[in-house]
């Protein structure tokens, strides 16, 4: 534990997060700050699918490759990660958390248009992609494209399994008095009977589970800032001012609250990890263009909407100083606005954004280990998958989760690599697919006419 806590402080120290927040803010420049203005549209093909994109190769639809990742980035980072960056940086670290996000958008945006762009087949016909795809294709490092997809396999296990299942048997356990034991039955053969279909399933499944759930918590995230509104101007000027002075961090540590913020906030959106071009390209679409706009929505999603509800609501409690950490303190300020019903409010969300994290988690470690061995041997690794759930809802995962917190970051430099050399196939890619939109939106005005 001890060596592992000394790496992770490397892997996640602050020349990683300084190359995570830089290349977003690099894209960001290159691509004339395009996550600001196409946002609106970038949502409206999320969720109005065109008639091209039918036609087109793939497997899943937009919307399902959007849920698919959003399965795998809305889990507990949005409930006790958000509650760890303001408990270790204070109140400011959510503005920081934003402002990652709104770069991590542009990242998010790069990652999918090369997951698409270099994409290929598997025996079945299938869509594979990813990092460790437009690493070997475009930049030709073939070794570094093997580094990326061992930490992503092995990193799926952890974070994207048995972290998760770990969580839902604690919070079951903890708020309605379920033995791990049942919980770790019933959550590997619900997981089981979806992971063992395939991305078809996974797409299918997490189309429903993804808008319910969130919609859920973020409701009664909202209820609360309504039934309380005249705290909501003070949680959030605090959240601003906090975030340059450093206040509630001893010796008003700004560094901190920086690192904090980022850290929580790219764990949550995971942009820059080079998880969710995973699922990118396996989308229908005609253009990398118009999948990289839909995933781009993703980091808004996640950070600036779902973790924002969280981290207002936590301040708004003003429980974070002297109280409990992680889901704890969400769950314990949820309970003194809501009473006993708050408490239940967060088990639930809990129990339902690990469960899609590990449907979504599944897929990119199985197409990391196809990449390394053969996409004939996924069968094999999503049995393994599967057995492990069972595991993490019934064991001890200190150990886990600083392997996890390990692997997670060193996922990060390959594939940041990748997008910094690949960042000009970037630019040509959008400005093709840009054009084109110009035409698509002058012939549906004509036709109105």
């Amino acid at each position: 534990m001890n060596f592992l806590g000394a790496v992770s402080d490397v892997v996640w120290g602050i020349p990683t997060l300084v190359l995570i927040v830089g290349t977003g803010l690099f894209l960001t420049i290159r691509l004339g700050f395009l996550q600001f203005r196409t946002l609106f549209y970038g949502l409206k093909l999320a969720f109005t699918p065109s008639k091209q994109d039918k036609k087109s190769a793939g497997d899943i639809s937009h919307f399902e490759a959007l849920t698919t990742a959003l399965a795998a980035t809305i889990g507990t980072g949005n409930i006790a990660g958000v509650a760890t960056a303001v408990v270790l940086g204070g109140p400011g670290a959510v503005f920081w958390m934003w402002i990652s996000a709104l770069f991590g958008m542009a990242t998010k945006y790069a990652e999918a248009i090369l997951a698409v762009k270099y994409r290929g087949t598997d025996h079945k016909g299938r869509m594979s992609g990813g990092p460790m795809y437009y690493i070997e294709k475009g930049l030709g490092l073939k070794w570094l494209a093997v580094l990326f997809a061992v930490f992503g396999a092995v990193a799926a296990f952890g974070i994207g399994n048995m972290v998760q299942s770990n969580s839902v048997s604690g919070a079951l356990n903890e708020t309605f008095n379920v033995d791990p034991f049942i919980t770790g039955i019933i959550l590997t053969v619900l997981a089981g009977l979806v992971i063992l279909g395939g991305i078809r399933a996974i797409g299918r499944v997490t189309a429903f589970v993804v808008p319910f759930m969130a919609l859920f918590y973020v409701t009664a995230g909202l209820i609360i800032m309504i039934m309380n509104w005249e705290l909501v101007p003070g949680a959030v000027g605090y959240i601003f001012t906090d975030a340059f002075t450093g206040q509630a961090v001893a010796g008003g540590a700004v560094g901190a609250v920086i690192r904090w913020g980022v850290a929580r906030g790219v764990f949550s959106n995971e942009a820059g990890l080079g998880s969710a071009p995973i699922a990118a390209a396996a989308a229908r679409t005609d253009y990398p263009g118009r999948q990289a706009l839909v995933s781009m929505t993703q980091v808004f999603i996640d950070t600036i909407v779902v973790c924002s509800i969280t981290g207002i609501v936590i301040v708004m409690g003003d429980m974070y100083i002297d109280g409990p950490d992680g889901a704890a303190l969400t769950s314990a300020t949820f309970e003194s606005f809501l009473g006993a019903t708050g408490s239940i409010i967060v088990a639930i969300g809990l129990v339902f954004f690990a469960f899609s994290t590990i449907l979504g988690w599944s897929y990119y470690g199985e197409k990391c280990f196809g990449y390394l061995f053969s996409d004939k041997a996924a069968l094999y690794y999503r049995g393994a998958f599967v057995v492990a759930i069972f595991f993490g809802a019934v064991a001890e995962l200190d150990l886990v989760w600083a392997m996890a917190d390990v692997m997670n970051g060193l996922m990060a430099i390959p594939n940041l690599i990748g997008l910094l050399g690949l960042s000009g196939v970037v630019v040509l890619e959008t400005n093709k697919f840009l054009k084109v939109a110009r035409e698509e939106k002058q012939r549906d005005l004509a036709a109105r006419k």
